[in-house]
């Protein structure tokens, strides 16, 4: 089967353009700030977020006096970036563009970042060339994807078996999987560095988080579009809602719980 890429590209957009992810960005700020102090990021960098969102990861670089332009698939992501940054105080270049075809010249930037953006890229090969090839030599990439084995890899994977089989195209948590990365980047003769950290996520209740999620998380908002006509969204919501059960840390009926995440920075070569 050939991979449609330009459809599932369309697909992407319309998924994260759904629900609200500037909300759901603002509950996974930490990772953008680790995934910045990983990367060494300093004032008078050229820094590129790839797959910025709502520019968690670019805004935090310019508040640190970088150069910083923020790179989107999703015009509507680039437009709650912007107005996240001018309520910061912050200036970013923000530009629609493929995480498969940066429009830049080799080695353009100081830093290349990418906090759960770049992961979702459909050939993951072509994206990790093309964050190398923009990068300068001497340069820091540093990327954060959900593990497979934590919370959201976990939820990603529960919310996939309710649907019809995906384009033959690689999981995007692959990402958040050592070998893999080293596999994917190896050929690029960068040398490499892991750290896992973890997102905390809290709601009144499993059942309240994800009736929050129903609302804001693309994804599952489109899951629910396709599988409620049918009547198959009940399955996939209880099913769910074990699995956060399964992750709560509270006892009390609350919900806290962690979504794990692998940062990996890649250092080129001088």
């Amino acid at each position: 089967m050939t991979l449609d890429v330009a459809g599932m590209k369309q697909g992407q957009r319309a998924m994260w353009a759904a629900g609200d992810y500037p909300e759901i960005s603002q509950r996974i700020q930490s990772a953008a700030q680790h995934v910045v102090e990983r990367a060494g990021v300093e004032s008078g960098h050229d820094v590129l977020d790839v797959a910025t969102g709502s520019g968690n990861v670019a805004i935090v670089c310019a508040g640190l006096g970088a150069k910083v332009t923020g790179l989107d698939l999703t015009p509507e992501l680039l437009d709650a970036a912007r107005e996240r940054a001018t309520a910061a105080g912050v200036e970013c270049e923000w530009v629609e563009g493929d995480a498969e075809d940066l429009p830049y010249p080799d080695g353009s930037f100081d830093r290349v970042l990418s906090t759960f953006g770049t992961m979702f890229a459909p050939r993951h090969e072509i994206a990790a060339a093309e964050l190398v090839r923009v990068t300068r030599p001497g340069g820091t990439i540093a990327v954060a994807a959900w593990t497979p084995e934590g919370g959201n890899g976990q939820m990603f994977k529960t919310v996939a078996q309710h649907l019809p089989p995906p384009p033959e195209a690689k999981r995007p948590t692959m990402w958040g999987e050592e070998q893999y990365m080293r596999d994917l980047f190896g050929p690029h003769g960068v040398d490499l560095e892991f750290e896992r950290g973890n997102v905390v996520f809290e709601s009144e209740s499993p059942e309240a988080w994800l009736e929050y999620n129903e609302r804001t998380l693309g994804p599952m908002v489109l899951a629910r579009a396709a599988l409620e006509p049918q009547g198959k969204w009940e399955a996939l919501r209880q099913d769910l809602v074990d699995l956060y059960r399964g992750f709560n840390l509270n006892d009390d009926g609350s919900f806290r719980a962690e979504g794990e995440y692998l940062v990996t920075v890649a250092r080129v070569p001088e």
